[in-house]
């Protein structure tokens, strides 16, 4: 049996590559957020930006966050190309899902830099001002934060666009477990709606219950892809060793 595309089409070295890379997206970014200082409310400036300060490792978590992004959206793009799609909404779906993933990784690169290398130089600066410093200072750090605001809310809006596209895709097409389709729309709605909150309330407490359910919906979903991409080949190559013996 030809490993490479069976099916209906589905490219099984290719999903296998891309259930690892978002699996491991996923992973990465959860470890590196676990770093990331949260002790005050997120929209309290002044605790927060005190605390941003105090942070060694700001930098180089937020670069550990941009790298499980990429990561995960590079993962999908590997989708795309495994889930061979050349026709109707299906592939439609899947086109324009890989275009959103593009924009959501260029929009987080964007975040990043403004997030883990701007603010924090930012907060530096109004932590260790003079006392007649400290007011300019810090309206510098807010305009920072609230430009965070706008940039992770509209890469939240192409992240959530991008799993809808996906899920809607797998779901239609039925290349993969439609229900993992399912899951990654409802995690991409999850998105959507902290893109909302975040461009009208900030770092709320509104938007923590949308946060939670995203990241057990795209856990969810990349651990389950990932057991069923590496479960396929171990039955294709139990099938090819029994049509050999």
């Amino acid at each position: 049996m030809d490993d490479t595309t069976n099916d209906g089409g589905l490219r099984r070295p290719e999903l296998r590559l891309s259930a690892t890379l978002l699996f491991a997206g996923v992973v990465a970014s959860l470890l590196a957020g676990l770093q990331h200082p949260d002790a005050a409310s997120a929209n309290d400036h002044p605790a927060t930006f005190a605390e941003y300060a105090a942070s060694d490792a700001w930098i180089a978590v937020h670069l550990g966050q941009f790298v499980g992004m990429a990561l995960l959206l590079c993962g999908l793009l590997v989708l795309a190309y495994a889930l061979n799609v050349r026709h109707g909404a299906a592939g439609w779906a899947v086109r324009l899902g890989a275009a959103a993933a593009i924009a959501a990784l260029a929009l987080y690169g964007v975040l990043q830099g403004v997030d883990g290398v701007a603010l924090k130089h930012a907060v530096d600066a109004w932590a260790g001002a003079a006392e007649g410093e400290k007011a300019l200072r810090f309206a510098a750090a807010e305009d920072i934060r609230w430009l965070e605001w706008g940039v992770r809310s509209y890469q939240s809006f192409m992240l959530g666009s991008a799993l809808v596209l996906f899920g809607a895709g797998i779901a239609a097409t039925r290349r993969i477990s439609r229900f993992i389709g399912y899951l990654m729309v409802l995690s991409g709605a999850s998105y959507l709606a902290q893109g909302w909150i975040i461009g009208a309330e900030g770092f709320s407490a509104s938007n923590s219950l949308p946060t939670l359910a995203g990241i057990v919906l795209i856990l969810g979903w990349t651990g389950w892809l990932l057991a069923a991409a590496w479960r396929r080949t171990a039955a294709g190559k139990a099938g090819g060793q029994a049509s050999a013996g």
